[in-house]
């Protein structure tokens, strides 16, 4: 696995829950604390003893060969999934027996690995539905155009256009969404993920089909968002370029188990990992 080019220099250090954060976060309560969890389709345990600590600005990462149980874990993080044992926490707060829609109030949103975005409406709107949770008038004021609609239409217009500039996409925002090149698609989904106003924002897969420029850039704006808005970020992402490049703790997945946890560094030379990426070398006869 290659070490990406944008490698953060972040000390990583012990948290009190069994886990590593960055330092910066250490006197502040982790965003995220998985414990022991797990699920079963069936009978078969798709995700089991599942343990993360996730510091409050840290960019994570979630890797591990195909069929590992990446998207499995964001599924049960983002409550697409009720888990079948565990325990999820956001900032303190008990994710059980809570929907997406409530998670998403306690400021848990996501990207997924096939765009979902709505394809005939503009880019605008498409972030202004992630601002939904921020109108600030009322049904009657909406229905009726009093001073308070247009107040908190104009903020709601500004809002979007502020969070499009992150990733230059201000000019395209009158355009269907489902018109835009792919890798500008997988820009969108982030930032209207960005506009439910997030502390903890999960990317699956955010650089698939990008280019290698439209990768690197994603890499910069990813530190962008985490420095601007200080919140965390989690990937899951085969680009190991990428991963190795801005995540700062990652943890590895396989069959459902984590088989490692460390830095960039760490993980890059366990052979535990090596191993389940290339599989086992044969012993010389």
């Amino acid at each position: 696995m290659e070490i990406g080019k944008k490698r953060q220099n972040t000390k990583m250090v012990p948290a009190p829950s069994q886990g590593i954060i960055p330092e910066r976060d250490l006197y502040s309560s982790p965003v995220l604390e998985c414990r022991h969890l797990g699920i079963e389709f069936g009978g078969l345990k798709a995700v089991e003893d599942f343990n993360l600590v996730i510091g409050k600005t840290e960019i994570a990462g979630l890797i591990g060969p195909n069929g590992a149980g990446k998207t499995t874990v964001f599924n049960l993080l983002t409550k697409v999934y009720q888990p079948t044992m565990g325990t999820i926490l956001l900032n303190g707060h008990d994710l059980n027996a809570l929907n997406t829609v409530q998670a998403s109030a306690l400021g848990l949103a996501r990207t997924f690995q096939n765009i979902r975005l709505f394809g005939n409406m503009t880019v605008e709107d498409n972030v202004r539905i992630g601002l939904h949770n921020q109108v600030k008038y009322g049904m009657f004021s909406g229905i009726f155009r009093l001073p308070g609609y247009w107040k908190g239409e104009k903020e709601q217009h500004e809002k979007a256009m502020e969070l499009l500039s992150l990733f230059e996409m201000q000019d395209m925002a009158g355009a269907k969404a489902g018109s835009l090149p792919y890798g500008a698609q997988r820009r969108l989904e982030i930032v209207r993920a960005l506009a439910t106003n997030p502390s903890l924002l999960p990317l699956d897969e955010p650089a698939a089909g990008m280019n290698p420029h439209e990768t690197e850039d994603l890499m910069s704006k990813i530190i962008t968002i985490r420095d601007t808005f200080k919140i965390a970020v989690m990937l899951i992402e085969h680009d190991m370029n990428l991963v190795m490049g801005i995540c700062e703790g990652i943890c590895v997945l396989n069959y459902g188990r984590i088989i490692a946890k460390g830095t960039p560094n760490e993980i890059q030379s366990n052979p535990v990992v090596i191993e389940a990426y290339l599989g086992k070398r044969k012993e010389a006869q």
